[in-house]
């Protein structure tokens, strides 16, 4: 259930800008966030820490457990 809200939320976050340049700015491989937004990977607490940390969002809002 989280990982697909996650993965919904992220896609929201990112918007028109390209996943490669996203990666790149957050330090993840593009494959890894790819991956994160077609739910075929469960993120770790450092990588969700850090894509929280780049688009300013609280983790409960991010992973889905508390709306906006």
């Amino acid at each position: 259930m989280y990982t697909e809200k996650f993965a919904e939320r992220l896609k929201e976050l990112i918007g028109n800008e390209s996943n490669s340049s996203v990666a790149k700015k957050i330090g993840l491989k593009q494959a890894t966030l790819s991956r994160y937004l077609l739910n075929q990977r469960e993120i770790g607490i450092e990588n969700l820490c850090k894509i929280a940390d780049y688009f300013n969002e609280d983790l409960d809002v991010l992973t889905g457990r508390r709306e906006y």
